[in-house]
């Protein structure tokens, strides 16, 4: 199933529409299964995701790539599709995880190829392998490569 990675506004508008659960929590990260999805409209297009373990707490930055990364169609696997219960590709919310270096914010980057697919409908989500992986990279740059090179040779 191919999914379409556009933005949803109103999947933000109320806390109660932040909150999911993810089964099988994230890869490395299984015991976080409850999620929240938080927003800071200073931050946008990054958003927070909040993992909520048995005991504490993970945060990790995110953003959903609709209108951020050109060409990004991500396809599922039919057996991750079923799994999750989507019925269409517009139930699919596409979170990617993002990357940061503190010293060098300019470097970030996002993984195109595990993002959390969540089902609008049944708020239950899931980090997987798109079917198309070879297509995209695990440490795709946010800022092209032209664009670093003039600020830096700016400075």
């Amino acid at each position: 199933m191919k999914v379409m990675p556009d933005i949803y506004p109103t999947d933000l508008d109320a806390p109660s529409a932040n909150s999911f659960t993810l089964p099988s929590g994230l890869i490395g990260f299984e015991q976080y299964q409850q999620a929240e999805l938080l927003y800071q409209t200073d931050h946008l297009p990054f958003l927070w995701l909040k993992l909520i373990g048995p005991v504490d707490f993970l945060h990790f930055v995110v953003i959903e790539p609709g209108g951020l990364i050109t060409g990004y169609e991500p396809e599922l696997f039919e057996d991750h599709a079923l799994t999750l219960g989507l019925n269409n590709p517009a139930e699919a919310m596409i979170l990617n995880i993002v990357t940061l270096q503190r010293q060098t914010p300019l470097e970030a980057t996002v993984n195109l190829v595990g993002p959390i697919v969540i089902n609008r409908r049944t708020r239950v989500g899931r980090q997987l392998v798109i079917s198309n992986y070879s297509r995209y990279s695990a440490h795709h740059s946010l800022v092209e490569n032209s664009q670093r090179l003039g600020r830096v040779t700016s400075q």
